[in-house]
């Protein structure tokens, strides 16, 4: 059966989760005619959850689905062009589902930050994927689309202009306000986790290139560093007086901006670097800030990929937010971001692209962002780049994104500085 002969455009899994539920509401505003149905262990819950919903959205199928028996994720792929998933930490649960899609031919979207469940998901599963032809798209929220669609959005800019190839390229977080996620907590909790297991995992999770399809194609560009405190002026001219340190999800989003680019055939150019940084503002005290961001950013880090096994699992679970927890609505509606991303072309052409949404990044604005991936997955085929397999947002959909996003109210403006 073809994607477009399927019963199913989009299947929600992991509905009734905190941000699930925030992504079916999206959805139920956004989707017109797709065909939508909810998945997730418990019928009585999906039901409550269709039952919030407006009234077209009250009458989407529901189906009961479990990480812990494949063989309905098997039945549940096959039904469907796309599978939009919220169920983590997804090195515990994820890589069930990421088989089945593998397996039936179907495209899958989710909001992971751990890096090495999408390494494990490409090993696994990339080949068989390219094979079926499924497009496996990890990092569709705040990790990591503003990063990768930034950068892919400077790209095809400096394209348009014959401007040359990306070079150093920098984004930075100017404005952040919003809660941490429960999910996004037990995610960084699983990667520590695991570098603090795993020697291997350790070396690959301090290599910039953690997922590379070939390592021996990277070029070698020296240290790339994740945690960075600097001066706003050694990024670009227009940062002159700010300070930055580091920016919490750098090491994820760095690796899925890196991927992309060795997925679209060093599109972006040999010679490009990247790195991600949080902006402290200008006041006096902005370069204290800076500083003590980096350092707790860097010892955590550290720390924690040596460590943190030692805690005992029922304490960490105990202490920190839950997955499937978040805040109020009013919350929620206050929080917003912006960032921005520097670069220059081997022309000395010198770009800034643009991005920004209302609503705490890591729920309402996460929940636009994954439920228009899924919608561009869905709907806008014609869109999407011919590449199959474990992808980034960038390479499987940018030129989608890039249309569907600011029409959907999110912002992304590019500009020549020079």
């Amino acid at each position: 059966m073809s994607a477009a002969q399927r019963e199913f455009d989009i299947v929600l899994y992991g509905a009734t989760g905190f941000v699930g539920k925030l992504t079916a509401q999206y959805l139920a505003r956004a989707a017109g005619d797709a065909r939508i149905a909810l998945a997730g262990r418990s019928q009585d819950k999906l039901r409550a959850v269709r039952e919030s919903l407006p009234d077209k959205a009250r009458s989407w199928p529901l189906i009961a689905a479990d990480a812990a028996q494949p063989s309905t994720l098997d039945a549940l792929a096959a039904r469907t062009q796309v599978v939009v998933t919220t169920v983590g930490p997804y090195t515990r649960y994820g890589l069930p589902l990421v088989a089945a899609c593998a397996g039936t031919g179907t495209d899958y979207a989710d909001l992971t930050g751990e890096a090495m469940f999408v390494r494990e998901s490409i090993d696994l599963y990339h080949k068989q994927a390219i094979d079926t032809g499924a497009r496996i798209v990890h990092s569709c929220g705040f990790d990591s689309i503003p990063s990768d669609l930034t950068v892919y959005a400077l790209y095809r800019r400096a394209q348009q202009d014959q401007a040359g190839e990306l070079t150093d390229t920098n984004m930075v977080v100017r404005s952040f306000a919003g809660g941490v996620s429960g999910g996004t907590v037990a995610s960084m909790i699983e990667v520590m986790r695991t570098a603090s297991t795993d020697p291997e995992a350790r070396r690959l999770m301090n290599d910039p290139y953690t997922l590379t399809p070939d390592r021996d194609a990277e070029p070698e560009l020296g240290a790339q560093p994740d945690v960075r405190w600097r001066r706003g002026r050694e990024i670009a001219p227009e940062l002159d007086g700010y300070w930055t340190g580091a920016f919490v999800m750098a090491a994820a989003n760095t690796r899925i901006v890196r991927r992309s680019n060795a997925l679209l055939d060093y599109a972006y150019g040999r010679r490009f670097e990247y790195a991600e940084q949080m902006s402290m503002g200008r006041s006096f005290a902005a370069p204290v800030a800076a500083a003590m961001a980096t350092g707790g950013n860097a010892a955590t880090m550290a720390l924690g990929s040596r460590y943190f096994d030692r805690l005992p699992r029922k304490f960490v679970e105990r202490i920190a937010p839950k997955p499937g927890t978040g805040p109020s609505e009013r919350a929620r509606e206050q929080g917003h971001y912006t960032v921005e991303t520097y670069s220059t072309t081997t022309t000395g052409a010198r770009y800034r692209a643009t991005m920004s949404q209302k609503g705490d990044p890591g729920y309402k604005a996460t929940s636009v962002l994954l439920g228009e991936s899924g919608l561009a997955l869905a709907l806008d085929r014609d869109r999407l780049s011919e590449l199959r397999g474990v992808l980034t947002p960038a390479a499987a959909m940018g030129d989608a994104l890039l249309a569907r996003l600011p029409a959907a109210g999110v912002p992304l403006d590019t500009s020549r500085l020079n």
